[in-house]
């Protein structure tokens, strides 16, 4: 599937050792370099209003990752590689570009891989800057600022969590509001950002999020049984099982890195993906009794994303790094496409810095 781009966005097919994709640019060959990740159920179309706002003197850049958009099928996500995939590529593309050196944008599953961007290539960032970003410690399965896992096998974490119905849709482009449960268009416009709001462009974003590859070694990926609730632990592959914390790493690589690059980190006050109590995660989803067996709150509490990334970066910043965390109020989990304005406002001052 061929999305439309908005004027100002020129698509071309761009082959690395690693992967051929799509990527998305903006601005003129000669500009400042700011690489954009997407994250999960999305492509790089997300970050075209972005791109094109970016002041004279710097060029966008956004790949469709590997396992999205048009990037090429047989090349899968090693879930036990953790990001490692997901950012091996990212620099294989600038390396293919020629480019030593970029700013560095990530939303949610985006944001996860720049926290291993971090750690294996800290030199190679001007700046970061975090949109709503998954916590360093991985999506599921962890119950206190340390990461620690509920389970040792990381059981409620991975491809076992994800709503079937939901991956199926999406296998079947469906683009219809007819299941409240399970229509990717439903899914996108009550939760990718905070109801009334719609996107200007609702047909292109949902064709980018129907645009992952889906499948048992993409996305939901394969599952591992469990004798732990929920019963299921992450599979290896596909980009769910790479976000499970089984697979996160060392997140303390981060605070020895060196040089430590200034972090922009912005996120929506109503975000339900991302947040201390995510509806998509199964700790919150068994405290609301939605999903049963809850073993209750001292076992199995809800993951404190937030809580997680901001410890993480204050330790960061205790390190010698910098951050700041900026929160818009009335906003879900897309900020750049709900409050441009304010977002750009930002993100082109930090640039600038």
């Amino acid at each position: 599937m061929t999305i439309p781009t908005l004027d100002g966005i020129s698509a071309k097919t761009i082959t690395t050792p690693r992967l051929t994709t799509r990527v998305l640019f903006s601005g003129s060959d000669d500009g400042i370099p700011v690489l954009f990740l997407h994250g999960n159920a999305s492509s790089a179309t997300f970050w075209e209003e972005t791109m094109v706002a970016l002041p004279a003197g710097y060029r966008g850049i956004a790949p469709d990752q590997r396992g999205y958009g048009e990037a090429e099928r047989e090349k899968k996500i090693d879930a036990t590689r953790g990001m490692g995939d997901l950012a091996d590529d990212a620099i294989a593309l600038l390396d293919q570009l020629g480019i030593g050196k970029a700013h560095v944008a990530g939303h949610s599953m985006g944001g996860s891989v720049i926290w291993r961007l971090l750690m294996d290539y800290p030199d190679r960032w001007l700046t970061v800057t975090l949109a709503a970003p998954g916590s360093p410690f991985g999506f599921g399965g962890t119950k206190d600022t340390e990461g620690t896992w509920h389970w040792p096998d990381s059981a409620g974490s991975g491809g076992g969590i994800v709503n079937p119905q939901f991956a199926q849709a999406m296998a079947n482009g469906d683009r219809s509001s007819d299941n409240p449960q399970a229509s990717p268009r439903i899914v996108m416009n009550s939760f990718y950002w905070k109801p009334p709001f719609k996107a200007a462009r609702e047909e292109e974003l949902l064709s980018s999020l129907l645009s992952e590859h889906i499948g048992e070694r993409e996305y939901p990926g394969d599952l591992t049984a469990s004798e732990n609730w929920p019963n299921v632990a992450p599979g290896v592959w596909g980009p769910a099982n790479a976000l499970a914390p089984k697979y996160a790493g060392d997140i303390s690589r981060l605070y020895s890195i060196n040089p430590k690059p200034p972090i922009l980190w912005i996120r929506g006050a109503e975000d339900q993906i991302v947040s201390d109590q995510s509806l998509f995660d199964l700790g919150t989803l068994g405290m609301l009794g939605a999903v049963p067996g809850w073993p209750g709150m001292e076992i199995y509490p809800p993951q404190p994303m937030v809580s997680q990334a901001r410890a993480v970066l204050e330790k960061y910043q205790a390190a010698g790094g910098r951050y700041e965390e900026v929160v818009f109020a009335e906003t879900g989990h897309t900020p750049f496409i709900e409050k441009p304005d304010e977002f750009n406002r930002l993100f082109h001052a930090h640039l600038a810095s």
